[in-house]
């Protein structure tokens, strides 16, 4: 993952190119302000600052002295990510008088636009990169680090992003913040009383697991995480499509984004006794496979009957979140990508939000 974003000095920010943009009313002041030849070559370029339109603007000595980006009114996220594939590599900075958050969600969008998945192939070719102000440095980073490696391990094959390998991740991030982990793997499940998760899980020949993190002051509020980690899903006896089964390594973005999410908690320092658990397995198809029609028990001392085994992920978060709530903690949220009648219901790009608190 390349970063296409650097922090702000004296050399870097001199060396960098003036990307500056204009709403439709501010082209206007611009090009009032503006010498004759500036206004004359951008006005034959056809530039009229629509939103993500750009153009150079020639400088004295016959190279390029700016750059002007057409912007909307809202959507700050948004306003620098169509220069970021339109832009000739090189360094950029930033010239406007947008205040601290315009600014800050702008050059994040600039870092996520950027973002590419490398695991397997470099880029195509060079980005341009953006010098990011001293005001909003670290979080930028933050947040873009963050997303980003929600992006890579979602993107990343179950081959590669098995229930081991996303503990790792999980270890990895520990370490990195001093925080402490525990994994229970494989018959362990059932020896310490979490029975959904094994029966999901023990039909892959990659055990089944559930990792937990935890950091922060131990009298401070309890905030836990929990994310489903469905490292593939093949919908289990209940046999998914080859369509439907295509992008199945998606379904542990649960467990991707508490991850990501408890690295943001932890780089803050947020007064927060902080847990993460993560139900880590594949739903594969074999003979030890949990069927329909099975009466399984959970954690919590209810027992479940099967109706489809393709709603796993509800099974394993069951154990995880009656774990959870053992501890009496002070705030529970749960990520997962649990059912397909969402998308159903709101579409792609809109989430939905369960809750038992409206204040939150």
């Amino acid at each position: 993952m390349t970063d296409y974003i650097s922090a702000a000095d004296a050399e870097r920010s001199a060396e960098a190119v003036p990307l500056r943009p204009v709403s439709k009313d501010e082209f206007e002041e611009w090009k009032a302000a503006a010498p004759s030849a500036q206004r004359n070559w951008v006005s034959d370029s056809g530039f009229e600052a629509s939103p993500g339109q750009l153009c150079a603007v020639p400088g004295s000595g016959g190279g390029v002295e700016a750059w002007l980006l057409g912007a909307a009114d809202s959507g700050w996220l948004y306003q620098l990510a169509p220069a970021v594939g339109n832009l000739p590599a090189g360094a950029y900075v930033l010239d406007c008088d947008w205040d601290r958050e315009q600014r800050l969600q702008a050059s994040l969008g600039w870092g996520l636009a950027a973002y590419r998945f490398e695991r397997y192939k470099s880029a195509s070719r060079p980005l341009p990169s953006l010098v990011l102000d001293e005001d909003i440095d670290d979080d930028v980073r933050a947040l873009r680090t963050a997303q980003c490696m929600v992006r890579d391990l979602v993107n990343t094959p179950t081959e590669h992003m098995g229930p081991a390998e996303l503990t790792d991740a999980v270890v990895a991030e520990a370490d990195r913040h001093d925080a402490a982990t525990q994994t229970i793997v494989g018959e362990d499940l059932l020896t310490r009383n979490f029975p959904a998760i094994h029966a999901v899980g023990r039909a892959s020949d990659r055990a089944p697991r559930l990792v937990e993190l935890t950091w922060g002051e131990e009298d401070a509020p309890e905030l836990v995480l929990v994310g489903k980690g469905v490292c593939f899903d093949t919908g289990g006896l209940d046999l998914k499509t080859a369509a439907g089964m295509a992008l199945m390594k998606k379904d542990m973005g649960g467990a991707a984004h508490v991850l990501a999410l408890a690295t943001l908690v932890m780089h803050h320092g947020l007064p927060v006794r902080l847990r993460v658990l993560i139900p880590a397995v594949e739903n594969a198809v074999s003979g030890n496979a949990y069927r329909p029609g099975d009466v399984i028990e959970t954690r919590k001392g209810l027992s479940v009957e099967i109706g489809n085994t393709d709603a796993e992920g509800r099974v394993i978060l069951s154990d995880a979140l009656a774990y959870a709530c053992e501890a009496t903690p002070d705030l529970v949220i749960d990520f997962a990508t649990l059912t397909g009648a969402a998308r159903i219901a709101l579409g792609a790009d809109l989430p939905p939000l369960f809750s038992n608190r409206d204040d939150v």
